[in-house]
């Protein structure tokens, strides 16, 4: 009976996996481990953005208008403020909100009695699209006409900007060292079965066999010992995210301060994407670094 090609290189890559029973089960063992610290600081760092953007989401600029602003003058302004790079929306507050806020914000809402709304100043809440544009838009709005007061957080803005710019360096660099150590580990496992079969690759090149064909099968051992621990550790992770999570939600402080964790579902593609690029990026390249001795390339 003759095999295809493919079915050739299949049978052979699960016959090595197989076969090196104790270096398989010790490479899965150190790669779902691996995998499980990147699953961790990958779903801490996404609920940590996650804080941050609705914690970004509730910071604004207000601008005050003068107060003899008319009518007509402030509409008109809201068409000048959105047209600005970074503003995502500008909601009116009228004197009459502002003084309604006012009256809530105080212990003794009596101390307004006998007070109109009038000497409060009508004015825009605007928020932004990029904390980082906080003062390219400040600036901009100070040029408008009218206005002559802004009002905004800017340490505030500004330290959100850097805690957002320091996840993504601190995630990006530790998914690096991580995928730098499972090729390490693939590419010494798959080492000992070139190791053990380098009799065999030998006769095989004397023959005439192409470098392609003679690493095929050690790729896909890479690849299977990289979408199993893909596979285990994904599960793992979703056992222990559910777990965290409902212990977090039941923790007075998470509630009080109204935080809550992302649910995995909305984390699952993600992970799962990134789980089986890592899986079978890193055993095709751990299976060539491993081979390279042995075909000279």
């Amino acid at each position: 009976m003759k095999y295809s090609v493919i079915g050739y290189f299949l049978s052979e890559g699960f016959r090595n996996v197989f076969k090196n029973k104790k270096s398989t089960i010790s490479c899965l063992g150190v790669m779902v481990v691996t995998m499980l610290m990147f699953g961790a600081f990958f779903a801490i760092g996404k609920n940590i953005t996650h804080m941050v953007e609705n914690i970004e989401d509730a910071q604004a600029i207000q601008v005050f208008f003068e107060t003899d602003t008319s009518e007509e003058e402030i509409v008109a302004a809201k068409e000048q403020i959105l047209k600005i790079e970074g503003v995502a929306s500008a909601q009116r507050m009228t004197k009459q909100d502002a003084y309604n806020e006012l009256k809530e914000s105080l212990e003794d809402a009596s101390v307004l009695e006998g007070m109109e709304p009038d000497f409060m100043d009508d004015s825009y809440v605007v928020t932004l699209t990029d904390l980082d544009l906080n003062d390219s838009v400040q600036q901009q709005i100070s040029k408008l006409p009218h206005f002559k007061k802004i009002k905004s957080s800017n340490q505030t803005i500004n330290t959100l900007s850097t805690i957002g710019k320091w996840i993504r360096i601190i995630t990006g660099t530790i998914l690096i060292i991580l995928i730098l150590i499972s090729i390490f580990i693939i590419a010494n496992t798959i080492k000992l079965t070139v190791h053990a079969r380098r009799k065999e690759i030998s006769i095989m090149k004397y023959v005439g066999a192409t470098n392609s064909f003679i690493r095929a099968p050690f790729m896909i051992e890479g690849i299977i010992i990289g979408i199993a621990s893909s596979a285990i550790s994904l599960g793992l992770v979703g056992l222990i995210y559910n777990w965290c999570a409902i212990k977090t939600a039941q923790s007075d402080t998470i509630q009080r301060i109204g935080i809550a964790m992302l649910q995995f579902k909305e984390l699952f593609t993600s992970i799962l994407i990134v789980y089986v690029i890592l899986g079978v990026g890193i055993g095709i390249i751990g299976s060539r670094i491993s081979m390279r001795k042995y075909l000279d390339v």
